[in-house]
């Protein structure tokens, strides 16, 4: 397995991510974090970022959710497979430590995935 987080596993442009923001049928959250997706044909998950400025303040704190966020998503996505993801930061993000946010971030994906299988297997079935 090769863990790498390249440019084929993000959202690169506008349409993307509105293909996802009109389309998500997928949604996991906690007060911190949205975790939003839609099934795309790709058989590869695909993530994008939504860290606005307005909900953490100081660009350290978004770099460093960026960096957390990637790093467990990079772990998870051979278990989300054709899936795009958008995640978006809300407000009080930045007052959570790096621990508790690997952990909210590892039980959003374990959410996710099992949502996923639930209404993918539904839809085909």
């Amino acid at each position: 397995m090769d863990f790498h987080f390249e440019k084929s596993l993000r959202l690169l442009n506008a349409s993307e991510y509105q293909a996802v923001f009109d389309e998500s049928r997928l949604k996991v959250s906690t007060a911190e974090l949205l975790f939003l997706a839609r099934k795309n044909n790709l058989g590869r998950a695909r993530l994008g970022l939504v860290i606005a400025k307005k909900n953490v303040r100081l660009s350290v704190q978004r770099n460093r959710v960026k960096r957390v966020v990637r790093e467990t998503f990079r772990l998870h996505q051979y278990k989300l497979q054709g899936i795009d993801i958008i995640v978006l930061a809300r407000r009080g993000l930045s007052d959570i430590d790096n621990k508790q946010l690997h952990e909210t971030c590892n039980q959003l994906w374990y959410q996710l995935e099992k949502r996923a299988e639930k209404r993918f297997r539904q839809q085909e079935g």
